[in-house]
């Protein structure tokens, strides 16, 4: 469903990525770890067509990124780490604008933001001012956003970014329930919550991947965060 060859990426004179490369396959969820400054928000940009590359390709659901953006675009739904919601807007006004926007035909707009905030699990939140909800709501009314089109794909960057544990638990087991449903590239520094829920993990270190495999592979008889600060040194 993803197919990313030797992504590279400058600013400047600073190095984002170097030869980026992996694959996601349908229904995997595929955690996406480094430390900060690694690269990952870099990369799912590139992913997602909202940056372009300097160099190599992106094939999402065997369409070329670059060459057709919105196709390929249209599969995906896409959870940046800074939510990008209207404050002064309620859930299901919000919901419903952005659909129109992503394309859903306006006779399936009502069903198709209901059927969001149900598996987003926000339901009850619907005529809720936006900027009144807790950071983990806005979060799931987030997600709601990404699934409204009923794209095939998530990409999520930092989904859990500034919640609190409970916040964290519910997010993970809203993940989990999603995972039968969608191919997903999840992003987070939360390595106990993508053990949790990913099948396999890719470690970016320095803008280059440094390790790709599922958890316990990579693991061995230590864990993954061991792993992972041994990789990032």
């Amino acid at each position: 469903m993803i197919h990313v060859e030797g992504l590279c990426k400058r600013f400047g004179r600073t190095v984002a990525i170097e030869d980026v490369s992996f694959r996601v396959q349908r229904g995997e969820v595929v955690g996406f770890v480094g430390p900060n400054g690694a690269g990952k928000t870099t990369t799912l940009r590139i992913v997602t067509g909202f940056l372009a590359a300097d160099r190599g390709r992106v094939h999402v659901d065997d369409l070329d990124v670059e060459r057709e953006r919105a196709r390929a675009c249209a599969r995906i739904g896409y959870l940046p780490e800074s939510t990008p919601l209207h404050s002064d807007m309620r859930v299901d006004d919000f919901l419903t604008f952005r659909a129109q926007i992503k394309g859903v035909a306006r006779a399936e707009r009502d069903s198709a933001v209901n059927w969001a905030m149900q598996r987003a699990q926000v339901t009850e939140r619907r005529r809720s001012v936006i900027g009144t909800l807790s950071k983990g709501y806005r979060q799931r009314v987030g997600v709601a956003d990404a699934l409204v089109a009923r794209p095939p794909i998530l990409i999520l960057d930092e989904p859990t970014a500034g919640l609190d544990p409970v916040q964290v638990r519910e997010l993970r087991e809203l993940l989990a329930e999603l995972a039968g449903e969608h191919t997903i590239l999840l992003s987070s520094h939360q390595l106990r919550e993508v053990e949790a829920v990913a099948d396999r993990v890719i470690v970016l270190v320095g803008g280059k991947v440094v390790a790709d495999g599922a958890p316990d592979e990579l693991a061995g008889d230590g864990s993954l965060e061991e792993v992972f600060l041994e990789l990032a040194r």
